[in-house]
């Protein structure tokens, strides 16, 4: 049999996961694989030779990426020429979709089929691009089932295949054990910092969070409090943002066994808030992007939430901060009350192992499947 050919392309960390697990999925299941593209570490583990850089991709905002708009152009041209010199069977981009779109719909105009994975927040803004999506794309794989409903309404070929998270984490995660895995002391309250994994968001988000600690301490003296950088560069930066005397803990990774552990989260919006739902932990949402951008953005907005949790709730599950709003005397005492209101937490909680469960699908297998029945290389499985 000959070598299943398979573009996939990752623009930022949490592709790379979805990414890497696809990829293994595909691999228990096709029997030869070759794989094309760009991805990060995890990726590159499961045999992806990657072509640049990964994070040379990550950039968010409506204005930022217009900085980097040469090199990102020569960089599609790049793929694209890649693709179609290996004769890729299926090409599928994951996230990053004002990358991953344009790309795909030259593909797919070359007879390459094309997948996307990770719904754009197309329900959410922009509302015009499902039909850049429709011209892109043969299916769409999605994380979560409002989405699926959504492409269904406008008949576009879409899949909910949950997300990969939730089969991995437990319903019912070990907080103590967690806390004893990290050595933090049992009898203190715990605060998960997470300012986000780009440069850009640490540098907006991460000074009022760190000053927010140092304004908790006034009420809260015992209180314990980590930062986990997403990787070297972040550690580098947020250890030059920590004063000598915080008492603020740098962890290097360990975001999610952080969450585990915590009491509450101040976190930017994103993957994190997923996560940190996932591991039942309460928490705070903070947004804050350069001013023009938000301007542009806010204007466009057609849901009342931009946090995961409350997007999948369809309801206020957690609060949600936004640029100006994000300063330390505004974030304490909210914070001050997830901590010290047990009784609601017990309710955040059940409500939050309810999404888990309805998001438990087995989404590797599922995103594995559906792309080798539209590469023909197998039938698809009926459920």
């Amino acid at each position: 049999m000959r070598a299943l050919k398979i573009g996939i392309l990752a623009g930022e960390s949490s592709g790379d996961i979805l990414g890497a697990g696809l990829m293994q999925a595909l691999r228990e299941r096709h029997p030869t694989l070759d794989f094309y593209g760009i991805g990060g570490p995890l990726m590159q583990a499961q045999g992806l030779a990657s072509r640049y850089p990964m994070d040379r991709l990550s950039v968010m905002g409506l204005v930022e990426p217009l900085k980097r708009l040469p090199e990102l152009l020569r960089i599609r041209r790049e793929l694209r020429a890649l693709m179609l010199r290996e004769q890729v069977d299926v090409f599928i981009g994951i996230d990053s979709p004002d990358f991953n779109l344009s790309l795909e719909q030259q593909l797919k105009q070359a007879h390459i089929r094309t997948v996307h994975y990770v719904s754009p927040s197309v329900w959410a803004w922009r509302q015009r691009r499902i039909h850049k999506i429709a011209r892109a794309t043969d299916l769409v794989l999605t994380l979560f089932p409002f989405e699926a409903a959504f492409y269904e309404q406008h008949q576009v070929p879409a899949r909910c295949v949950g997300h990969p998270l939730a089969d991995l984490l437990p319903l019912d995660p070990d907080r103590a054990a967690a806390r004893q895995a990290l050595g933090f002391r049992s009898d203190a309250p715990l605060l998960a910092l997470l300012p986000g994994s780009r440069g850009g968001e640490v540098a907006r988000l991460a000074p009022s969070f760190i000053a927010t600690i140092q304004n908790l301490r006034e009420t809260l003296p015992t209180l314990q409090a980590a930062l986990p950088a997403a990787n070297m560069e972040r550690a580098a930066q947020l250890r030059a943002l920590l004063p000598k005397d915080s008492g603020i803990t740098l962890l290097q990774g360990q975001s999610r066994l952080l969450l585990q552990a915590a009491d509450a989260a101040l976190l930017a919006s994103g993957t994190a808030t997923l996560e940190a739902l996932l591991c039942k932990t309460p928490m705070l949402v903070c947004y804050r992007m350069a001013p023009l951008s938000y301007a542009l953005i806010s204007r466009l907005l057609k849901v009342p939430y931009f946090s995961l949790p409350n997007l999948l709730a369809q309801d206020t599950l957690v609060e949600e901060l936004v640029q100006n709003q994000v300063k330390p005397e505004i974030l304490a005492p909210r914070l001050l009350h997830l901590l010290k209101d047990q009784a609601a937490h017990a309710r955040l909680q059940e409500r939050y192992r309810d999404i888990h469960q309805s998001l438990r699908l087995g989404a590797n297998t599922r995103a594995a499947e559906a792309v080798l029945a539209l590469s023909g290389a197998r039938q698809p499985v009926h459920e």
